[in-house]
């Protein structure tokens, strides 16, 4: 399989460049992903623990879904792509975008796009992405966050930290 070819951008989001996965991150290149958080009816979150295979944050708890956009592929169409992937969740799009994150060095130097969905499952996860996942609810994430962080991926981190804030 050939590696994933990425977007290079600048501090602005705005492509400059395209360059493999393993450059990209060996040199911390800033670049772009989603996340996606898929609530159920009754409110809870789905998050998905990450696989030991994964080069960044294995095993980590982290948003429902995520991923890197492809070279050339939209924030939104990735959002949908790593849902059917990693969840094997084919949603109606549009998906609701939340907010954006700029890149730093907790979010892997991406720009992250945040999406929210609704979905009771059952999910088909996507072994080579995710160990296991499931249903939480607000109070024991926000309580789990604050006394455990480095469970999560430091990206997962911010996002909750910034929902919080959101009206």
């Amino acid at each position: 399989m050939n590696e994933e070819i990425f977007d290079v951008v600048d501090d602005h989001d705005a492509v400059i460049d395209h360059k493999p996965r393993r450059e990209v991150h060996r040199l911390a290149l800033k670049h772009r992903a989603v996340h996606v958080l898929v609530y159920n009816g009754a409110g809870q979150l789905f998050l998905q623990k990450r696989s030991l295979l994964k080069d960044c944050f294995p095993g980590a708890w982290d948003s429902s879904s995520s991923g890197h956009l492809d070279s050339g592929e939209d924030y939104d169409a990735c959002a949908v792509r790593e849902l059917g992937e990693e969840l094997g969740v084919r949603p109606a799009p549009p998906l609701k975008r939340l907010f954006k994150i700029d890149a730093c060095p907790e979010t892997g130097h991406e720009f992250i796009w945040i999406y929210s969905c609704l979905h009771e499952g059952p999910f088909v996860l996507q072994a080579e992405e995710i160990e296991r996942g499931g249903w939480f609810g607000h109070t024991e994430v926000a309580r789990w966050v604050e006394d455990r962080p480095n469970d999560f991926a430091s990206a997962f981190v911010l996002i909750w930290q910034r929902l919080q804030q959101t009206p």
